[in-house]
């Protein structure tokens, strides 16, 4: 170890390695075990997801100059100098505060269990605290390689004032400007020095200039499906998450918006990986007024669009709600499969569930053929039900149908109950999946009703169940 590593106490024993069996952070595909793990931690506004948006290379975790803003771990990949590795950002480790302040203090600490390299970012524009001095003795004590990041080291005279932190005693620190990339490379060329070597070869070589043939192109196959967790604030979609992941990936806590962003893990199942992402909750727009929790909407919203399937997340206790309606309203005209889930279905009575389910008969009835599971996220109860209709409604997503079996349905429709009016669909073709999206050739316009009725012979006829179907129609020039 040269004198610019951290002089960290030695472990005999490395970390996760005592029982010889994987951490619960790398237990998704088998790829996810080749790439090292770079957690940053620090008090609560030190600019930690700052510095989190500028390795990744976009502004993929919220920032607001406020503490508290980060709660759950995020973690994406990145990489450097062609060495991929992952990188999490973790909340402020605060574990003298209130409960929820102890709920994200043990998501820091799970996360540094699981790490290669560990950034300890301080704020070079306030100095020292008492927080940082009491961070700095938990974290020499984890045996993990350390590197403190003087953040806000905007200039030559705040990298001049970073030397009290030598006497934290984790060894020489980093200045940097997350905000603006001062020194960012210097700091990513230490953190890819402490990799294990077998970590830091870089994924792909060169092209060869002087080759005659093209390189091979990898075929990865088909990219993991994503299912999105949403719904109003405080409905159990974090608890559901915690129970599909397997661990406390989200912080759990009685206050509504706990969550601020969305979260992704990658989970494996019986039918293959599944990519988890547990969302914010959504309020209507005109009662957000907070720049955080607007900025939460918007990631749930893009992480909807992104979705191969949504598990709309409803509080039985409570029943519908015109918000619940209105999210199953964005879900629908987003184009994924919706699956329906009733939380909290032990704590209904006998009468109140009739009354639930007539609720989400008429106030849902848009997405009628919706897969509905009645659940208990916080028991488990049913929820083991949920990964069979997870797999059906990816693969209805996923349906492509002949173009001879489309026009061949179509047709004994047409022939059943012809359009009137002269009106006929000549041709059909499936041009795009997730969806299934059919584009229809006319003579004449077609009315609403009767392409109702083909989308629903469509839908009964293949099998597509409750995912969204997409009817294009052309007319004859």
């Amino acid at each position: 170890m040269n004198s610019n590593e951290p002089n960290n106490e030695p472990n005999n024993e490395p970390h996760d390695e005592a029982n010889n069996e994987p951490t619960d952070e790398m237990s998704g595909a088998d790829t996810a075990n080749e790439l090292a793990t770079v957690v940053i931690i620090g008090r609560p506004n030190v600019g930690k997801s700052t510095l989190f948006n500028r390795i990744v290379g976009s502004q993929q975790a919220i920032v607001e100059d406020r503490p508290g803003i980060t709660r759950d771990r995020k973690e994406l990949e990145a990489e450097w100098l062609d060495i991929p590795f992952r990188v999490v950002d973790t909340g402020g480790w605060m574990p003298g505060g209130d409960e929820l302040d102890a709920k994200v203090s043990r998501q820091v600490e799970a996360a540094v269990k699981s790490a290669d390299v560990v950034l300890f970012v301080v704020d070079a524009s306030v100095g020292l605290t008492d927080d940082d001095a009491n961070i700095a003795n938990w974290i020499r004590r984890s045996g993990t390689h350390v590197i403190v990041v003087a953040n806000k080291s905007d200039n030559e005279r705040r990298e001049a004032e970073m030397w009290e932190f030598m006497s934290l005693g984790i060894g020489e620190p980093v200045p940097v400007s997350a905000l603006h990339g001062r020194r960012a490379g210097d700091l990513l060329d230490r953190v890819i020095e402490l990799f294990p070597e077998h970590l830091r070869k870089p994924t792909f070589s060169k092209p060869d200039p002087w080759a005659t043939e093209a390189p091979v192109e990898n075929d990865d196959g088909p990219a993991v499906p994503r299912v999105a967790i949403v719904g109003r604030p405080n409905v159990g979609k974090s608890t559901l998450f915690n129970r599909l992941v397997g661990e406390d990936r989200s912080v759990v806590h009685d206050l509504a918006g706990t969550t601020r962003d969305s979260i992704d893990t990658l989970v494996e199942t019986d039918g293959g990986p599944i990519v988890f992402i547990d969302t914010a909750g959504m309020r209507r727009k005109g009662k957000i007024d907070d720049a955080a929790e607007y900025y939460s909407f918007v990631r749930a919203l893009r992480s909807i669009d992104d979705a191969d399937v949504a598990l709309l997340v409803i509080d039985a206790t409570v029943g519908v709600t015109a918000q619940d309606q209105r999210l199953a309203e964005r879900v629908d005209s987003a184009g994924c499969p919706i699956v329906l889930i009733l939380n909290k279905w032990d704590l209904v009575g006998t009468e109140e569930r009739l009354e639930v389910q007539g609720e989400v008969a008429r106030m849902l009835s848009f997405v009628a053929d919706s897969s509905v599971l009645k659940i208990s996220a916080l028991s488990g109860k049913n929820v083991d039900k949920l990964h069979p209709r997870l797999h059906e409604a990816i693969s209805q997503y996923h349906t492509r149908v002949p173009t001879k079996d489309v026009n061949k349905v179509i047709a004994a429709a047409q022939q059943r109950q012809p359009a009137g009016g002269g009106a006929k669909i000549l041709y059909a073709v499936q041009g795009a999946i997730d969806p299934p999206t059919f584009t229809l050739f006319v003579n004449r316009e077609i009315p609403q009703h009767y392409l109702r009725y083909i989308e629903r012979t469509i839908r009964e006829e293949f099998g597509l169940g409750s995912t969204a179907l997409k009817l294009r129609v052309r007319k004859r020039q």
